[in-house]
């Protein structure tokens, strides 16, 4: 029997604490689509299905009491999210315009491509890497 293909990331989760605030990072700073939003009263928990332009998707949910992450940058589990954006300079200004702090600039020694990283509402470490 051949081994069955990993085809692409269909959905990246996020347990956010402030549903609002989060809900405005992804979708009117980050400019993120939605694609559903959802109450599940039995889990007293919101799901946001977010849209990237290229068909990949964050889910966003909140949860009564989640517990926070226990280290930056290096806890085990998720390191960062990264989104690949045509002009890392020019978006890390927009954010920084917008009251997000923003890491400075460095160049990735393997593929010389400029990223630099920045955190949501509940500090979870996103990344925006050069196209």
């Amino acid at each position: 029997m051949s081994r069955p293909q990993l085809h692409a990331i269909h959905h990246v989760a996020i347990i956010c604490s402030d549903y609002k605030a989060s809900k405005r990072f992804y979708t009117e700073l980050l400019g993120l689509k939605v694609l559903a939003e959802n109450y599940r009263a039995a889990r007293d928990s919101w799901k946001l299905d977010l849209a990237l332009p290229n068909g990949n998707q964050l889910e966003l949910f909140s949860f009564p009491n989640p517990p926070p992450r226990p280290s930056q940058p290096e806890a085990q589990g998720l390191r960062h999210l990264a989104f690949v954006v045509d002009n890392v300079a020019e978006f890390a200004d927009y954010l920084t315009q917008n009251g997000v702090d923003v890491e400075p600039i460095r160049t990735d020694e393997f593929t010389a491509k400029a990223f630099t990283f920045f955190q949501d509402p509940d500090g979870l470490p996103l990344e925006l890497y050069q196209r």
